[in-house]
């Protein structure tokens, strides 16, 4: 049985983050799943911070999304949510949905926003996509490896090499995963392509 985790807002947002962790997810190497509450929050935080995107690509997006990870979407937890305490009220459909659907980790930028001593009552966990991303390379590196490089010959509006995507990721703070991507990639994740 797959290990469960769910994807938070936050994580969705940024395309590069939510591409790679979408292809992970495709690869089986967990099995993800969000809520439409989530992906609500995810897009209406696009348009708020991105006006000029096509209110029609957007939901095109959505749902290839959920059409890329199959029984991705976590229903009927709204019932959990009252007697949950979380710094911000506004994260208990995360943990019910979580819990709703027997998650091991809900994967977040906000580790804050979700305490261990909270989550422990649950037998869920916190990981930083950063983490979760290092944690899929241990469990399958090869596969997150050809997720990664799928990913960038994917991208063609402009077309965008390893290294260059290796880049954005960087910004986008999985700094630990990048460094581990380039190690495995050797010289030619790095540029370098001297022999």
């Amino acid at each position: 049985m797959a290990f469960v985790v769910l994807f938070d807002a936050c994580v969705l947002y940024p395309a590069p983050v939510r591409d790679l962790l979408l292809r992970i997810a495709n690869a089986g190497i967990v099995r993800a799943r969000w809520s439409d509450r989530i992906l609500d929050e995810c897009f209406k935080s696009i348009r708020r911070q991105r006006p000029e995107l096509d209110p029609t690509s957007l939901e095109r997006t959505r749902r290839l999304m959920c059409e890329a990870v199959p029984d991705c979407l976590v229903a009927g937890y709204e019932h959990l949510e009252k007697g949950l305490e979380l710094p911000d009220p506004d994260d208990h459909h995360v943990l019910a949905a979580a819990i709703r659907a027997n998650a091991q980790a809900i994967v977040t930028f906000n580790i804050r926003h979700f305490p261990d001593h909270v989550l422990a009552r649950y037998d869920i966990e916190t990981k930083h996509p950063d983490e979760f991303i290092l944690d899929s390379i241990d469990i399958a590196p090869g596969a997150v490896i050809q997720c990664l490089t799928d990913q960038a010959a994917a991208l063609r509006n402009p077309p965008i090499s390893v290294v260059e995507l290796l880049g954005t990721l960087r910004q986008a703070e999985l700094v630990r995963s990048v460094a581990r991507f380039r190690e495995l990639l050797g010289p030619a994740a790095t540029g370098d392509l001297s022999p």
